[in-house]
Formats: structure tokens, C-alpha cells, sequence
């Protein structure tokens, strides 16, 4: 039954475009070509037509005039491929829920080379699609299924208009089972902090300013291992994440971080993909060395996600700090956006010095994340993403500029982006694959 569903739910995705045939519905035996040498993993590829919708092009109409707005505006019409510069940020949530196959899919059909699944477990340890361990109150319908509810870590609790105390709940993958998680459903990343019941704490509503539910309706999860042929089916490379646990580790004793971070290569092992395919991830150094020590076909490109430029206090770069993760065989670093780019004296964005070491050191760098952040009014270019280089954005079309700089100059590998579109029209303009 979790398989037809599963399959339905991408069929009517995919429908019958071009690339697709009715006969080639999901199933788990499509990806698997037994008559290919076993080393080569290969993969039956059912890729989309790239769509890419009017997204970008009312991006270059809403830049001010400019050699690079004229250069993207002359680029319609172009034929648009897929490229790995584009990755596909959990999917596309800019419009469907996260870590869906409805949001893979659409970023796929966006032209994004590289699709994200963030990987935590269940109660029984198996591996998930979520973006936190913790997260299901606010991207499922978990709180709505009162026998799962009931076994969340903290139960709702409704807002309290007298103390001002927000309604609250905490629901984490590791509460439940696997069989129990697949009977969820997905929803826009959106909590109601002031509901005084289920029904207003989860709406829709409540989804931040930069996002549209037009689509979301209730999306379709999957673990890991789907997301894994899933992936293969479309033709992307895939980029998991392993994400930090909320619970402590060793979990119940003798699931120690270590074999978490190995199961998740262990099921691209078992899927046959090859590891050039995979580009693992983590925040934690320890697990980017692990894979390094252990899965060296692997650790060759795994990313170390770089969150000290936003720690207290941040990180000051040094070309010592970059040489040393190089020596221990990391390759690839990915920080925020913010951390690559800052303003010259003549007010113009240029490369930071993060962006100048870490490539001096010899580090690819890939960053994050495009297409996050509201920008119609400039009132929220300080926050994040863009806070670095903030009093030159003051409009949506100017997420060009900071990308082209990204691409051209610091000449970041590829970025992460809710809503891929935006990011594979640039790339094709400019040549980047």
C-alpha cells in the first residue's frame, strides 16, 4: 500500500511529458539495470522537461538597469538544461512542503542537478527525509492523528492569551516508528504561536511572508532510502544531510553517532549509486572526517557546512583555518551566502575574506541559500542570507547581483536554492553546468 501510494503520488507528478511513459510509474525495480556491471551502479534516468515558469524572468525585469540584467534578459528563450550549480534546497518549498516527493519533483522539473534529502531516524532507527529530528509538528499532520500525537515529545499546548505564553508542541521522527511515519502527511514549514487549537496552530496561514502554499496541499514523505530512488528515477545527483540528533547518542545505548553517519552512505552502497553521485553533508566536522577516514569514495567530496561565521562569537577566517581542513581532506566548505560576499568601499558587492582564503587553501566552495528570504521592499535584506552585503539589495530582482558575484567571483560551485528555477535559468545563461 506505501508503495502504490508513493507511485501515484509521482505518476500524477511526472504525468506523461516528455522523458516519461505511463509504463515507467514509480516503482522500487525501475532504477536497477541487473545486466550493468555492478560497479557502475547504473541508473534508469526518467528526467522532466526543465519548466521553468515566469519566476525568473520577473526577477530580471525587477533588477534596475544594468550590463548583467541585460545579459540574463537576453538569455530568453534560450534552450534550458539541468546543472549542477542549481541544487534543490529540500526540494522547492518556496511553494511545496519540504522534503516531499511533490517538492523533489518540482525541483527536478526546475533544472536543479542536485536534490537535497536532511537524514534523521525514527524510534527503530530507521533513516527519514525530515529537516530536523524535531520538526514534525510543523511539517506534518501529526497533530492531527491523535494516536500519534499523543506520543509527541511535548503535547500542544494552546496559546494563553492571559500570560502571553505561544501555543506550542514538539514532535520529533525518533518519537515514532517508521510504519507510523509513513502514515503522515507533509505541510508548508508553519506553526500559529497565538492558536488556541490544532486546527489554527498547523494552518497554512501562519507560512512565512517569502513563501506561497498555492501548492502545498499535503505532500507525500518518504524515507531516505525513496528519496534515494526517487532521485535516481529523476536523473539528479543527491546531497543528504546528515542532521544533528535530538536525542542523546549513543541512542538507547548502542546507536552511536558513528554507525548514524555510515548507515546513511550504507543505503547509497545498497542502492548502488556511485559515490561521485553523492556529495554527503553535515555541520559536524566529525561526521565530514569520518566519511574522509572510512568512505574515502565518499569523504572525497563531502561538504562541510560551515555554521562558525554565525556562531558567538564568529569565526574569523584565517588562511591557516582553511589550510588546516584541507590537510585533513576535506574539500568542499558551504557557509551562508553572507559569509562570501561584503561591501567594497564604493559600496558594490565583492568577495569576502572568507570567500578569498578558503579558495586560496584550494577549498571548493558551494553556499546557501537563494530564494529564502523576502526582498519585494528591502525590508528584510539585513536578516541573513543577505546581511553582509544588505544596503545593496533593495528589491527582489537584485538577488541577481549578489549571485552573479557568488558565481563569477568567489566562482562557488553551485548553490542551494527553494526554488531552483531561479537558479538554473542564471546558470544557463552564463554557461555554468
Amino acid at each position: 500500500m506505501r508503495l502504490l501510494i508513493v507511485s501515484l503520488a509521482i505518476a500524477a507528478l511526472l504525468g506523461s511529458g516528455p522523458g516519461y511513459s505511463r509504463e515507467h510509474d514509480y516503482h522500487v525495480d525501475d532504477y536497477r539495470d541487473d545486466r550493468a556491471a555492478p560497479h557502475h551502479g547504473a541508473m534508469h534516468r526518467f528526467r522532466p522537461s526543465v519548466q521553468l515558469g515566469p519566476r525568473p524572468y520577473f526577477l530580471v525585469n525587477d533588477m534596475d538597469d544594468s550590463p548583467l540584467k541585460r545579459k540574463l534578459a537576453a538569455c530568453r528563450g534560450n534552450s534550458i538544461q539541468p546543472t549542477d550549480f542549481s541544487i534543490g534546497h529540500r526540494g522547492a518549498p518556496l511553494q511545496f512542503p519540504e522534503h516531499t516527493v511533490e517538492s523533489y519533483v518540482a525541483a527536478a522539473r526546475q533544472g536543479a542537478g542536485i536534490v537535497e534529502c536532511d537524514v534523521t531516524f525514527t524510534s527503530d532507527r530507521e533513516l527519514v527525509c525530515r529537516h530536523s529530528q524535531c520538526d514534525l509538528h510543523t511539517t506534518t499532520n501529526i497533530l492531527e492523528i491523535p494516536q500519534l500525537a499523543a506520543r509527541c515529545s511535548q503535547p500542544f499546548t494552546a496559546y494563553d492569551p492571559h500570560t502571553g505564553t505561544p501555543a506550542s508542541a514538539r514532535c520529533c521522527t525518533s518519537d515514532i516508528t517508521l510504519a507510523e511515519f509513513r502514515t503522515l502527511q507533509g505541510k508548508m514549514d508553519a506553526v500559529n504561536p497565538r492558536a488556541t487549537t490544532v486546527e489554527e496552530y498547523i494552518s497554512q496561514d501562519a507560512a512565512a511572508s517569502w513563501r506561497s502554499d498555492l501548492n502545498s496541499g499535503r505532500g507525500t514523505l518518504l524515507t531516505h532510502a525513496e528519496s534515494i530512488e526517487l532521485f535516481k528515477k529523476l536523473g539528479v545527483k543527491m546531497t543528504p544531510e546528515l542532521k544533528a540528533p535530538s536525542v542523546v547518542m549513543p541512542y538507547e545505548g548502542d546507536f552511536t553517532r558513528q554507525e548514524y553517519a555510515q548507515k546513511m552512505i550504507d543505503e547509497y552502497k545498497n542502492a548502488r549509486v556511485p559515490p561521485d553521485k553523492v556529495r554527503a553533508q553535515s555541520f559536524n566536522l566529525e561526521d565530514v572526517k569520518y566519511w574522509i577516514d572510512n568512505e574515502p569514495h565518499f569523504g572525497k567530496q563531502a561538504v562541510f557546512l560551515d555554521s562558525r561565521v554565525y556562531a558567538d562569537p564568529p569565526l574569523e577566517p584565517t588562511l591557516a583555518d582553511f589550510e588546516s581542513l584541507k590537510r585533513r581532506g576535506v574539500e568542499i566548505v558551504a557557509p551562508p551566502m553572507f559569509a562570501l560576499l561584503e561591501l567594497d568601499s564604493y559600496g558594490r558587492i565583492v568577495p569576502s575574506e572568507y570567500a578569498r582564503l578558503a579558495k586560496l587553501a584550494g577549498l571548493d566552495i558551494i553556499t546557501w541559500t537563494f530564494e529564502r528570504t523576502d526582498l519585494r521592499d528591502g525590508a528584510q535584506a539585513s536578516e541573513f542570507y543577505y546581511s553582509s552585503i544588505a544596503e545593496a539589495i533593495d528589491s527582489d530582482g537584485d538577488r541577481y547581483l549578489a549571485l552573479d558575484v557568488l558565481a563569477r567571483q568567489v566562482e562557488v560551485s553551485g548553490i542551494f536554492s527553494d526554488w531552483p528555477a531561479s537558479v538554473t535559468y542564471y546558470a544557463n545563461c552564463m554557461g555554468l553546468r
